[in-house]
């Protein structure tokens, strides 16, 4: 660890699916893996800030089996090695059986550590005093409080849970007096007059020991579940995991705990919960527009306008939300689009994939885009990362071209190895599974094209 005493782990948790940010963020690629600010996804973003108080090497990431792999690969990308630092969920089941798993599993190697857990889908503008505060924290939760960070509101924000703060104790930290729900707009305005309430931000630190006893206390069910299906060695089965309660760490632990302290933060914090939300943290232009991509405006004011892959040209727009993904583009006022949610659980209604997935797929070996899809062909784009391999089925109904666009791969089919170099071509036309091995240390690239079904 940097400049504390002590084992110091942070827990980051990558579970959430983001539905207020589709069409960008999607069940099958969160926001947390995505890249809404910069050159890093706010996975990668989480981590960074913690340096130079907490070593890359203490991040624990919770997150749902089918993000191991690309989480994995957003960590190696910043080159902190990923083996032993994701604990996986098999599904999601609330923010207190995952912390729970996590504190289970540092335990094991070091009952006196101090566990700092944050969201791995928030940013913060602050970095030196979110540094500070840290350091606070951590202070704090080594004397055996279970400390809450609270954000300083600086306006009535009907969109966040309140905690109101008691007595001060030490660190300028106050006792917690009690947790409360998203107030309406008048609540909210009282609150902030009263001075003593703070945004409730998801973030904690604590010592595994202490928890675990309040955990035994007031969840012993989820404790006793949780011990007898998880090892720390083996992989939890779905059915098993899918038993335990649905229940948040605030209602589970901190609404009950006598030590719960609250720290009074204010360092730019966000949790990106909407497109407004991201809009607030962002920079504007003159025009107080927050524009990322290829985008032209003709009096525009006050929109968030983002594109990924196609020109987007507004004309007479204001306080307005415009993305546009590869297959979907939502429009919205800026104010409403929390809406969206509504949006998302219609599709997966209807069992539209634009809820579920993008047109890129993410696996251990690359990424699958789809390019078109029409009666009779599909057609896909293949990234093949160095040193991988895939295998593709070919059934009896359907005929499969692959063309070369950055080679060199060795493909196995037909019952023959062969090299291809660029701009080489290979078909397939009877059934049997085509191996493609990418053996050089540059990723490649190939089109596919099945014919038939």
């Amino acid at each position: 660890m940097g400049d504390l005493a002590g084992n110091v782990y942070a827990i980051l948790l990558a579970g959430g699916t983001g539905t207020r940010l589709w069409p960008v963020s999607r069940q099958l690629y969160p926001k947390q893996l995505v890249k809404f600010i910069g050159n890093d996804s706010l996975v990668q973003s989480t981590i960074k800030r913690l340096s130079p108080v907490l070593d890359a090497d203490s991040v624990r990431i919770v997150c749902g089996e089918q993000h191991f792999h690309e989480t994995a690969r957003h960590m190696q990308d910043i080159g902190l090695q990923a083996e032993g630092k994701i604990i996986c969920e098999p599904s999601g089941r609330n923010t207190a059986p995952a912390i729970l798993l996590a504190v289970l599993q540092t335990l094991s190697a070091d009952r006196d550590a101090v566990l700092c857990v944050f969201p791995a889908d928030h940013v913060i503008g602050d970095i030196e005093s979110f540094h500070e505060r840290l350091k606070a924290a951590i202070r704090l939760a080594d004397q055996g409080n279970i400390v809450t960070f609270g954000i300083k509101p600086h306006y009535p924000e009907t969109g966040y849970g309140y905690v109101e703060g008691g007595r001060e104790v030490s660190e300028g930290a106050l006792t917690i007096k009690r947790f409360v729900e998203k107030p309406d707009k008048k609540t909210a305005q009282q609150y902030i007059a009263a001075g003593n309430f703070f945004w409730n931000s998801g973030m904690f630190a604590f010592k595994a020991s202490v928890i675990l006893e309040e955990f035994r206390t007031y969840q012993s069910d989820l404790l006793e579940k949780l011990n007898a299906i998880s090892d720390g060695i083996h992989p939890i089965a779905k059915e098993d995991y899918d038993q335990l309660p649905d229940i948040s760490f605030d209602y589970a632990v901190m609404e009950k705990t006598a030590r719960g302290v609250v720290l009074p933060s204010d360092f730019g914090w966000s949790d990106i919960g909407s497109w407004k939300s991201l809009y607030d943290f962002l920079p504007k232009d003159d025009e107080l527009n927050v524009i990322d991509g290829d985008v032209i405006t003709n009096d525009t004011q006050g929109c968030f306008i983002m594109g990924r892959d196609r020109l987007i040209a507004t004309n007479h727009l204001e306080n307005m939300v415009v993305v546009e993904t590869p297959d979907s583009i939502f429009v919205s006022d800026i104010d409403r689009s929390r809406d969206v949610k509504s949006i998302v659980a219609r599709l997966k209604e209807k069992g539209r994939q634009e809820y579920r997935q993008h047109r890129t797929i993410h696996f251990p070996w690359g990424s699958r885009t789809l390019l078109e899809k029409k009666d009779g062909y599909t057609v896909y784009r293949l990234l093949v990362y160095p040193s991988s391999s895939l295998q593709v089925e070919v059934n009896a109904a359907a005929c499969l071209h692959l063309v070369v666009v950055k080679g060199p791969v060795r493909v196995q089919a037909n019952g023959k190895k062969q090299s291809l170099k660029k701009g080489k071509a290979l078909t397939v036309a009877r059934p049997g599974v085509v191996s493609i091995e990418n053996k050089s240390a540059e990723p490649i690239y190939l089109i596919q094209i099945q014919l038939g079904e």
